[in-house]
């Protein structure tokens, strides 16, 4: 069940800022072409174009950055992507540490589940309205009701952190050198015989240790070249 949340959540995010980055590309693209046409006299497209109404992109595309924004946050919460200052909070004692961490977590969740219960309040009153958004006319309603959504599901992902924190004492930690869904095809490889993939972090990090270990068993007249010709090679 929870792994179905996770690609719901994924792909929502990738869809919704996907349709926003075509939303403003076409948009730009017409406002532009618009702009040629009248420069170059090319009435007949110019004509067909001036019928073409985009005035509601912009509108639209703060919405869906909006929407990805929220639940951008609460993947972020499940990933570990978030920036946190944990520099005195690692530097205690391990059981002094897990009751801050949890603290925190159980701090967040409390937060985004009271932004979410205020939000359910104003979405609430906002749908028994009439105001409507100044391009697209739809109801404000929907517009805000990534407030309530996005919170609350960001306070389930601080629980389930903090649930996980409680059971395994590790916290979500975002490998940048990861490439999601290339552990299957590393399985596969192995499976099949085929060369494996290796991620870039792992070659630098591999390349930076035989570079080590080359460099800590050469000779001192061999280390003392090595130097020369690096100040060479800089001058």
């Amino acid at each position: 069940m929870l792994k179905v949340l996770d690609h719901l959540e994924e792909w929502l995010i990738a869809l919704l800022i996907g349709v926003a980055t075509l939303i403003i590309f076409v948009a730009v693209l017409h406002r532009y072409t618009l702009d040629m046409a009248a420069t170059w006299e090319w009435d007949a497209l110019y004509d067909a174009l001036f019928t073409i109404n985009l005035g509601w992109a912009q509108e639209l595309t703060i919405y869906l950055f909006v929407w990805m924004a929220k639940f951008g946050a609460a993947y972020g919460v499940r990933t570990g992507i978030h920036v946190g200052v944990d520099v005195l909070i690692n530097n205690l004692q391990e059981n002094i540490r897990a009751k801050f961490v949890l603290f925190g977590l159980f701090a967040g969740a409390l937060f985004t589940g009271t932004v979410g219960s205020f939000g359910v309040k104003f979405v609430w009153h906002l749908a028994h309205t009439s105001q409507i958004t100044p391009d697209l006319e739809m109801p404000v309603w929907i517009v805000y009701l990534a407030i309530p959504l996005g919170s609350f599901l960001m306070c389930f992902r601080f629980l389930q952190v903090a649930w996980s924190f409680y059971r395994t004492g590790e916290l979500p930690q975002h490998d940048h050198a990861r490439v999601e869904g290339l552990e299957e095809e590393v399985e596969a490889a192995q499976e099949t015989g085929l060369p494996e993939c290796v991620l870039i972090g792992e070659a630098i990090s591999i390349a930076e240790e035989k570079e080590h270990i080359h460099g800590a068993h050469l000779p001192d007249y061999d280390r003392a070249d090595a130097l020369s010709s690096k100040e060479e090679g800089r001058k």
